[in-house]
């Protein structure tokens, strides 16, 4: 059975996954921006360029991409209609996807901190922090593609 996007249903999966990889790109380097935005003092010519650096990875690529994955992600699941929505995978998948999303406005938080020079976190909470996107991603990769339950 074909849902309603039809013979565009291929083209919106292949950017919705490209969206994906542009989205984890940007949540696996933003942490690590912030880890070694510690290190510099508050005010320095150095501070400013990680402000920048940052404020550009979230606002240009990471904040647009999320958009995309959840607009397009929504499409293709409408389109495939309700027999997913009662499996287990699915469910897993969503909860991960809902805790990324978390995790997404808590880097932004993060970045506004650094912005007003109020951070008071160390890089290795920052290098911890960058570790939580990639399992996050991994769950979500396995449930949709391998459908272990």
């Amino acid at each position: 059975m074909e849902g309603f996007l039809g013979g565009t249903y291929l083209w919106i999966k292949a950017i919705h996954i490209m969206a994906v990889i542009a989205w984890m790109a940007g949540m696996l380097y933003l942490p690590r921006l912030f880890a070694y935005h510690v290190d510099a003092e508050p005010g320095s010519t150095q501070s400013e360029i990680f402000k920048v650096m940052e404020r550009r990875l979230l606002r240009g690529i990471i904040d647009p991409a999320m958009i995309l994955v959840f607009v397009l992600g929504i499409l293709l699941v409408i389109d495939r209609g309700p027999a997913i929505w009662s499996e287990g995978w699915w469910h897993v998948k969503l909860l991960a996807l809902v805790i990324l999303s978390g995790l997404h406005g808590m880097f932004s938080r993060w970045r506004r901190d650094f912005e007003a020079d109020r951070n008071t976190r160390s890089a290795r909470f920052y290098k911890i922090a960058n570790e939580i996107p990639a399992v996050l991603m991994v769950i979500i990769v396995l449930m949709v593609v391998v459908k272990p339950f």
